[in-house]
């Protein structure tokens, strides 16, 4: 079983990140941090407890709230996408339990150094949290095994040519984050603008539990989606986790573009000639977007 952290910014992508992840039994949540993101982090936050609650685990998987900002660029959410609410589709019941009175980088610090096993973070929101909780608590590095981010691309940007939402939101934290030493697996747009969920994945999942009907009611909420499919990015990342046989991926040197107009760009060395052959993360660069249907139907027909 896999310890690992979710720091994420619910967003239905999230939310369906974070379904599979807290019913597969070979993932062990030890904790969600949300960030100012998709939405304000208010509204993460409580998007976090409601998926959390839904699945009746409120008293097992604590919920700390993080970073209200980035770190230096002015906020700018993607309400446009996901609703104001961050989690528009879907009408959740029951009262919420409560986030912790931690923040989230004392949490995940905590948490972190407690650990009898490295763990895993995975990153599905902008890297504040992170590039904080690294600032504060740098031992925390050598206690995680890696780090499964969503966010970048090496190809086309979806906020601009350049850049991806998540580090566009806070290109200093990805900076800091890329230049942290602990391993990274980086699961950008060049492979979840590939695996889409598809239509016939999303009728199939309408009627198979209480899980499908409200993936399915947030996902056809979602305004990343085309004629093929709805793009599920975050979930990309536990498909990763596990089963990284169904991506491609290359060892490269990443470096972020915090200035003007390229503001957010993963740069990649692709010809290893300006960091003396030296790599910083594993990036994805392709999918088996079938196996990836297939996958998430499995997933969530186990879920109850």
């Amino acid at each position: 079983m896999t310890k690992i952290i979710m720091d994420t910014d619910p967003g239905i992508d999230d939310a369906a990140a974070l379904s599979v992840a807290i019913n597969n039994p070979e993932l062990d949540v030890e904790l969600v941090t949300t960030v100012a993101g998709n939405v304000t982090v208010d509204k993460t936050t409580i998007n976090a407890l409601k998926i959390i609650n839904f699945f009746g685990k409120g008293t097992e998987i604590p919920v700390a709230a993080g970073a209200v900002q980035p770190l230096i660029k002015p906020f700018e959410d993607a309400a446009r996408i996901h609703g104001e609410s961050g989690m528009s589709g879907y009408d959740f019941h029951g009262e919420l339990p409560k986030p912790l009175k931690e923040t989230a980088v004392q949490a995940m610090h905590r948490v972190i150094m407690a650990s009898d096993e490295p763990i895993t973070l995975v990153a599905t929101g902008s890297y504040t949290n992170v590039a904080l909780l690294f600032a504060e608590y740098p031992e925390v590095k050598d206690k995680l095994e890696r780090i499964v981010a969503m966010g970048g691309t090496l190809g086309c940007g979806n906020m601009t040519s350049a850049a991806e939402f998540n580090v566009f939101t806070d290109p200093h934290a990805a900076k800091m984050m890329y230049q942290s030493g602990v391993p990274i697996v980086m699961v950008g747009l060049d492979v979840t603008k590939k695996a889409l969920v598809t239509p016939e994945t999303l009728a199939e999942i309408e009627t198979m539990n209480p899980a499908g009907k409200m993936l399915h009611d947030l996902i056809i909420s979602d305004g990343d989606r085309n004629e093929h499919g709805v793009a599920m990015h975050d979930v990309n990342t536990i498909f990763y986790l596990l089963h990284p046989e169904f991506m491609t991926t290359k060892k490269l040197w990443i470096d972020i573009q915090t200035e003007g107009p390229a503001n957010g760009e993963t740069v990649a060395d692709i010809r290893g000639a300006y960091h003396d052959g030296q790599t910083n993360a594993d990036v994805c660069l392709d999918i088996d977007a079938e196996a990836f249907n297939d996958w998430f139907k499995a997933e969530v027909k186990k879920m109850k």
